[in-house]
């Protein structure tokens, strides 16, 4: 029998065919395994299951002698060294399916809470009460109708949030490696653009993009002083995606107008000075995390593992680039 290992402790329902078919190993409850326990464990194993956050690097894949696939739990990989692992004949697989549209939901709640300043409103109405200042000339924020979002990286996600932004009335542009063809941009209703178009004539920014060495500090210093004074930029991929202390500058100095961001460059927790700043709206990665959201990651996982052995069912497979 086929032997598992699952890093993470997740909700065990969405692993039930997994467990019918395979020997699979899971953390105690509440708990993840350690990176030195499963360098311990992995050489008795033919599948790993990986979370993002998780470092699948050159020496816990040549320590798993009998790995065949390594399936990630996250649509983003850059956790793992993808060309070591497809070098050494392992398959490498993500779960994008189940995370487009939560991800692409808290990115419009994003550019809707920036624009018309929700969470500010609260922790104002909360820390003041009857003394925040309320009138028809107060708390004024940023229209989202009939304004401009620009769209960096026009993959899954990418095009979900198209869709939401179109139906909330924004113009729609994009830039990626690769136009889309015309027929598929007529149909999502985005027109293809540079990034220093992009750039310049954006209402909203949002970075769409997976990570990966080209896309280290997409936007910096030189992109964020072409954006618009009242532009707001959106961030629910990757933390370092956007220089982070450049960002930072950029709101002090009123080179842009605000931020949402659901992913940070230097790990779990924003830079302190984004704390300070009530033009940025902050959330802890929580593009998936929706009980039914995981549970259909953790299937899709052990889809990729069982329709990799079994040969039943399509593989998500990750290739290097």
């Amino acid at each position: 029998m086929k032997k598992v290992l699952v890093t993470y402790s997740m909700f065990r329902e969405g692993f039930a065919e997994l467990e019918e078919k395979y020997d699979v190993t899971f953390p105690d409850e509440g708990k993840d395994f350690s990176y030195d326990e499963v360098m311990e464990m992995i050489p008795e194993y033919d599948a790993l299951c990986s979370m993002f956050d998780f470092p699948v690097n050159k020496e816990l894949i040549d320590k798993g002698s009998k790995l065949q696939i390594i399936a990630n739990y996250a649509v983003g990989y850059n956790n793992i060294d993808v060309a070591y692992a497809v070098e050494k004949g392992l398959a490498v697989a993500n779960t994008p399916g189940p995370t487009t549209e939560p991800t692409a939901n808290v990115a419009l709640a994003l550019i809707l809470d920036a624009a018309r300043r929700v969470s500010e409103c609260d922790r104002k109405l909360r820390r003041l009460g009857t003394d925040m200042k309320v009138g028809v000339l107060e708390n004024l924020g940023l229209p989202v109708t009939g304004t401009t979002l620009g769209i960096i990286g026009m993959g899954r996600i990418g095009k979900a949030l198209c869709k939401r932004a179109r139906a909330c009335g924004m113009d729609v542009i994009y830039y990626k490696r690769r136009q889309l063809d015309l027929n598929e941009e007529t149909k999502i209703g985005a027109l293809y653009v540079t990034m220093d178009e992009l750039l310049e004539q954006s209402d909203f920014v949002s970075l769409n993009a997976p990570y990966t060495p080209d896309t280290h500090h997409i936007i910096g210093e030189n992109e964020l002083k072409k954006m618009k004074k009242t532009a707001i930029i959106i961030n629910t991929s990757r933390g370092p995606l956007i220089d982070e202390k450049a960002l930072v500058k950029a709101l002090q100095d009123g080179e842009i107008h605000g931020a949402g961001l659901d992913m940070f460059e230097f790990g779990a927790h924003p830079s302190p000075e984004l704390l300070e700043m009530d033009n940025v709206v902050l959330t802890p990665h929580i593009g998936t995390q929706t009980t039914y959201t995981r549970i259909e990651m953790a299937r899709a996982v052990c889809n990729n593992v069982i329709g990799f052995f079994e040969n039943d069912r399509p593989v998500s497979r990750v290739y290097h680039q």
